[in-house]
């Protein structure tokens, strides 16, 4: 049985247009009662940005400004996580403390000199913070001192454990 297919119609790109880009709708108004999903950066949702060990320090810093993020999650070549990098890392005394001890200027600084590496990074479960309410989360973050907390989950496609959200 064969059926008949109408073609469409081509219109031309007007000038200035833009993109979509995936956007994560976060409630105007929470409460320390409210599902700590409701304030998870669903990586599922929204992009991930990344950065790469050999990185200048500057073009992270400029990344992370640009994108309007605090934090980018660096990857090797496979794109398997080795760690993170974020704007406190590059803001704080890391960088001086490196120089001081190595020499050299602030443009030489890399993604991989002071970034926190995988075997150091701690995550939460998404099926204890589906589960949590945000005071729960406040209460896990003032505990350690941190501002973000990575929540990792069964990536569908691979079975095994990734970054869902942060």
């Amino acid at each position: 049985m064969s059926q008949t297919y109408q073609t469409l119609t081509f219109h031309h790109l007007e000038a200035g247009a833009g993109y979509f880009r995936p956007k994560q709708h976060l409630p105007e108004h929470i409460t320390a009662d409210d599902p700590a999903l409701s304030v998870m950066t669903d990586l599922s949702l929204v992009t991930t940005y990344t950065t790469e060990l050999d990185t200048p320090l500057n073009k992270a810093r400029e990344t992370m400004m640009k994108r309007g993020v605090r934090m980018l999650l660096v990857r090797d070549a496979e794109g398997h996580i080795v760690g993170l990098i974020t704007s406190r890392d590059i803001e704080g005394e890391k960088p001086e403390r490196i120089l001081a001890k190595a020499g050299g200027s602030w443009e030489d600084l890399l993604v991989a000199d002071i970034m926190t590496l995988q075997p150091k990074l701690e995550v939460l479960l998404m099926e204890d913070v589906a589960k949590a309410r945000i005071g729960d989360i406040i209460a896990t973050l003032r505990q350690v001192n941190r501002q973000h907390a990575m929540v990792v989950d069964i990536h569908p496609e691979t079975n095994r454990l990734a970054v869902r959200g942060i």
